[in-house]
């Protein structure tokens, strides 16, 4: 700019201009003009690199004003809907699926559910692995819909809930030690068979011991002795028949060998053997059995 100066001037003066004329310029000249534009392009390169990165952020990762991509947020919590990866621990205090879909929690390892007191230790954890699912809890319950407990274990007993516990293994349940129970029954049509391959089987119960088959026998096989007892009362074989085929049999008499018929002696240590039966009782004839 060029900054004139000016006189005022009345009729019959002349009117004197300065010899030498002043110009001052103002204003950015030069290569500092050049740098600031250039500085300016570049903040502009940059705020459009910058914008064009926070859309496609918000493009990749469906961001909308509701959550992001499959993750939405609710009045009532978060709602994923999807397969969704977490590689740092999840923290929720309630976990649901849809109503329509089930809830699938996948590792290719194991799945590991903690449950921690106030004082972070852990009180009870469950582990499904590839090989073993292992519960690690002072008691574990299984509970019907009812409410009423179907299976529970603790470090003292297990407990089975429903009105029958069904073995369907071919080699049946295996007890190595005692089982007490009030019921023992096979399924319609199928025998029951209470067995030890290798040491005894012993049945005992403060009021008596009952077997009975309705459509069927009842056998007693043992390699040793099969031993009844009864404390305070009587052994009582209800049947129409009873059949003791393998009886020791004593000299039979005139009598007992025309008619065919026997008596049933026993020997001071419960031995049971046949005699000729006769008039008067012949067991003491043929007690010899009994040495």
């Amino acid at each position: 700019m060029v900054r004139e100066q000016y006189t005022t001037a009345t009729e019959g003066t002349e009117i004197e201009r300065p010899e030498n004329q002043r110009v001052c310029k103002i204003g950015i000249y030069g290569w500092r003009k050049r740098c600031l534009y250039l500085f300016v392009l570049l903040l502009l390169i940059v705020f459009l690199v910058n914008f064009a990165l926070t859309i496609w952020i918000l493009r990749v990762m469906w961001f909308s004003p509701t959550g992001m991509g499959y993750l939405r947020v609710m009045e009532n919590g978060l709602y994923l809907d999807g397969e969704s990866e977490f590689l740092l621990p999840l923290y929720a205090k309630e976990i649901r699926s849809r109503v329509d879909s089930p809830l699938l929690l996948q590792s290719p390892h194991n799945v590991t559910v903690n449950a921690r007191s106030s004082d972070e230790e852990v009180t009870g954890r469950l582990i499904v692995g590839p090989k073993m699912v292992e519960v690690q809890s002072p008691q574990f319950q299984i509970n019907s819909k009812e409410g009423k407990p179907l299976f529970t274990v603790d470090e003292s007993q297990v407990l089975v809930g429903p009105d029958r516990l069904r073995v369907t293994g071919p080699e049946g349940a295996l007890f190595e030690h005692s089982a007490e129970t009030p019921l023992v029954t096979a399924s319609p049509f199928q025998e029951l068979r209470l067995q030890s391959p290798t040491r005894s089987l012993s049945m005992d119960a403060p009021q008596g011991v009952h077997i009975r088959a309705r459509a069927g026998g009842v056998q007693a096989l043992s390699q040793m002795d099969v031993v009844l007892h009864s404390g305070d009362g009587r052994l009582v074989l209800d049947a129409e028949t009873v059949c003791l085929p393998e009886l020791a049999q004593g000299t039979p008499g005139a009598a007992g060998g025309s008619r065919g018929l026997y008596e049933v002696c026993v020997c001071p240590d419960g031995k049971l053997y046949l005699s000729a039966a006769a008039a008067d009782t012949t067991c003491h004839e043929n007690s010899q059995v009994c040495l």
